[in-house]
């Protein structure tokens, strides 16, 4: 699948990109100028580059709220701890919480349309209490992204 999606950050800054889903587990934001980041997820990992700065920073998938959107397939009752679920003529909404030792409590939320049950958006809220909103629109299920751009390069992390 690929689209377009607009990111909401913790102090109301607003960014655009496109992104790339491969399933399971791949994705890529390609943020619009100015910003300066990209984020890729492999099925393993995910990394988060700075373009300008060539820097990247590196975290295991498993460890990411990421996790549950890029699964084939979840079971939101085995899987998650599912803290609310809301139903409208627009939307269903599932909250998953999920406390990590070292690290905090964070929060997934989970737009889907009502109708189509395709995602619209997700907000996640990190152990400090900040949320990152991200709506996707203009979605394509029926382009194949390039596998290309699902690659890591690992060497930067070798030493």
């Amino acid at each position: 699948m690929v689209g377009d999606f607009v990111q909401i950050g913790p102090d109301g800054s607003r960014v655009r990109g496109e992104f790339y889903i491969q399933k399971p587990g791949k994705v890529r934001f390609d943020y619009e100028q100015p910003s300066r980041i990209e984020i890729i997820a492999d099925g393993q990992s995910v990394v988060v580059r700075d373009r300008k700065l060539a820097t990247q920073d590196l975290y295991p998938l498993s460890q990411t709220p990421l996790r549950f959107l890029l699964s084939e397939r979840i079971d939101l009752l085995k899987e998650t701890n599912i803290v609310g679920v809301r139903a409208d003529d627009t939307f269903v909404t599932v909250t998953i919480e999920e406390t990590q030792p070292l690290i905090g409590t964070s929060r997934l939320v989970m737009m889907v349309g009502a109708k189509d049950f395709k995602l619209k958006q997700w907000t996640i809220t990190d152990p400090q209490g900040y949320d990152t909103t991200v709506a996707v629109s203009n979605l394509d299920d029926s382009k194949r992204p390039d596998p290309s751009l699902f690659k890591i390069d690992y060497t930067r992390y070798i030493q």
